[in-house]
């Protein structure tokens, strides 16, 4: 139906307009919200999907916001690494499209501290106690002590000898 002047003055066409307007809107904002993803994953942690038969391929848009790793029995893990949105497509042998979903990656959501010195940035892990935390976004010093710590340890801890003293 095509809304025309036939019939109404300027004031009734323009107040019909704007509800035609308002409606379409309000039809796009009920099919899906834009910021809802399929799969939400917390960085650093993995989820568990369950994958439809014959999947020969899995496809992740942005390796950088989210990695997948195929485990028998159809199980898939997914592992948030960047925060962001990106799809997953799952394929099968001829290359066919078997399920498609977006997925988010947020940050913590419980038991974080995040601390702001000026424009510096440390975020803190407080469960019980507060402990650094490898995060995005942090300030480079703070952070790169973090991974440098990190990296020494678990070299340690799989046999490599200590880092040497700077």
């Amino acid at each position: 139906m095509a809304l025309t002047s036939r019939g109404y003055s300027g004031p009734q066409l323009g107040s019909l307009r704007a509800l035609a307007f308002a409606l379409g809107l309000l039809a796009l904002m009920t099919v899906r919200p834009l910021s809802a993803a399929d799969v939400t994953v917390i960085m650093d942690q993995a989820r568990l999907l369950r994958l439809p038969d014959r999947v020969a391929t899995i496809v992740i848009g942005n390796p950088m916001i989210a990695d997948a790793s195929l485990q028998p029995g159809g199980m898939l893990v997914l592992t948030g690494k960047g925060y962001g949105v990106t799809n997953l497509v799952v394929l099968d042998r001829a290359g066919n499209v078997l399920m498609e979903r977006s997925v988010e990656v947020k940050g913590p959501r419980t038991d974080v501290v995040v601390m702001y010195r000026g424009i510096e940035r440390e975020t803190y892990s407080c469960a019980p106690m507060c402990q650094r935390q490898i995060v995005i976004g942090d300030s480079a010093v703070f952070f790169d002590t973090g991974i440098q710590q990190a990296t020494g340890r678990n070299g340690i801890a799989t046999g490599a000898p200590p880092p040497a003293a700077k």
